[in-house]
């Protein structure tokens, strides 16, 4: 019912890249990596736990708060990320480059004077394609019941400790084994007044010319007793926009005859994640939430989606609103404020190792799939096509394998080994009945997220 079929170019593409050559294989590479439990294993609840009080311990982490003291506010906050960072590199020979991002914000709804919102960030260069980048987040301020209070204890345990806590984690765990592409840990600050952080590092990202795959960013990773009575430590929500916030009227145009609208990068990005948590970690279902965010409500990765780049937000099942954007209080014998007491650190790490697994094999992956295209209108079959990665940033690659779904199928049900070819043609598959899509693959079973064809589903440059 299918045959792939190499053309003249990816022919003599592969006949100039002999790494290609020796690579090409009949056989699939394995279905799993066995390191990636190994990195799930090696997350530490203890560690976390350790972090996360840390971070609550300076008092309040608010935007605005003061810089100078070493024990209280955002500035003795970002100083120990930034030298727990420094640490971390140091244990693995100086493979993490730590860098603070900044700019001054003023003449804002929520930062009328001028403040320098200061991130930090550790990269970890890959060695095969290091322009090609995934990034892990969480947010170091914090903020109580008024936004503009930069004064009152404002803890963040939770909201967003526990996010923070988890970035260093998974940079501890992964810094000391090698990727094809480069990871990011990112510690942003400025989310609760505006999202600024992130505005500023998708900016700096773009000057610097990182090509930004994915962006996980971690909002809320630590509690499991919802504000409507579940308690719930085995399931973790997976928000994803449907359609590009950068799509051109052309692109609409297209999407709008081909499909695509539940299939952009940040989607297929959310599929992989949900994927990953089947195969790799125990006890943890993720719940594919389809919408950009939380109804009427921002996070991190908004600011990367809106500068082209797929970006998801992850985060606990069941909130628990009196333990976010809350003065610490009591009641009417009820606990009010994000204090340490209410976060679980083992369903933190729990979220960690997710995290870092999916770090692990989108850095590990060959080049995401470019230029996917589809043929197949009044026809039996269906023609997927995209562009054969050469050079030594395929140096990895294994070869393609092609998916397919029904179009009311939330994940994709089907897919085939391809091999090493830039064209594949699925015999009796009429595309008007089904979703497709294309994803790379390693020799090691590291895959890319699937490709939906066309603008709708392009992982970018």
């Amino acid at each position: 019912m299918f045959r792939h079929v190499l053309t003249a170019a990816a022919v003599s593409a592969v006949a100039s890249t002999g790494a290609a050559l020796a690579y090409a294989q009949d056989a699939p590479p394995p279905g799993e990596v066995p390191a990636v439990y190994e990195i799930v294993d090696a997350v530490s609840a203890q560690r976390i736990e350790a972090d996360i009080r840390t971070l609550a311990g300076f008092g309040t982490r608010h935007t605005a708060s003061q810089t100078e003291s070493n024990t209280r506010g955002i500035g003795a906050a970002r100083r120990w990320i930034f030298d727990e960072f420094e640490r971390i590199s140091a244990e693995c020979g100086g493979c993490l480059d730590v860098r603070y991002v900044s700019e001054t914000v003023e003449g804002e709804r929520r930062i009328p004077d001028p403040v320098e919102v200061v991130s930090v960030i550790a990269i970890q260069r890959g060695t095969l394609d290091p322009g090609r980048v995934v990034m892990m987040s969480g947010d170091i301020d914090s903020r109580a019941s008024d936004v503009m209070n930069a004064e009152i204890d404002a803890p963040g345990a939770n909201d967003n400790a526990s996010g923070v806590a988890g970035a260093i984690e998974a940079a501890r765990v992964l810094s000391g084994r090698s990727f094809a592409g480069t990871i990011v840990y990112a510690a942003l600050a400025g989310e609760e007044q505006g999202l600024f952080g992130g505005e500023i590092l998708a900016r700096y990202a773009l000057e610097e010319g990182w090509r930004i795959k994915a962006v996980l960013n971690n909002d809320m990773i630590g509690n499991i007793a919802g504000i409507d009575g579940v308690i719930d430590n085995s399931s973790i929500r997976v928000f994803s926009e449907g359609t590009r916030a950068t799509e051109t009227e052309q692109e609409a145009r297209i999407r709008r005859f081909t499909g695509g609208e539940v299939d952009s990068a940040s989607r297929n990005l959310a599929r992989y994640i949900d994927a990953i948590a089947d195969q790799y970690v125990t006890n943890l279902d993720v719940m594919m939430v389809y919408r950009l965010d939380r109804f009427g409500r921002g996070g991190h990765h908004r600011p990367f989606n809106d500068a082209g780049m797929p970006g998801v937000r992850l985060m606990e099942t069941h909130e628990h609103y009196d333990r976010q954007h809350q003065d610490i209080r009591m009641e009417d014998g009820r606990h009010f404020g994000d204090t340490v007491d209410h976060v679980d650190f083992d369903y933190a790490a729990k979220a960690t190792s997710l995290n870092a697994a999916t770090l692990a094999l989108l850095a590990g992956a060959p080049p995401i799939p470019a230029d996917v295209s589809i043929e197949g209108a009044v026809s039996a079959d269906t023609t997927l096509s995209w562009t054969l990665a050469e050079g030594a940033s395929a140096n990895n690659l294994a070869g393609y394998r092609v998916h397919w779904r029904l179009t009311d199928a939330p994940q994709w049900t089907h897919s085939r080994w391809v091999g090493l070819t830039d064209t594949s043609v699925l015999e009796n598959l009429v595309i008007d009945n089904y979703f497709f899509g294309v994803s790379a693959v390693a020799t090691d079973g590291s895959a890319s997220p699937v490709v939906f064809p066309g603008p709708a589903g392009d992982f970018g440059d």
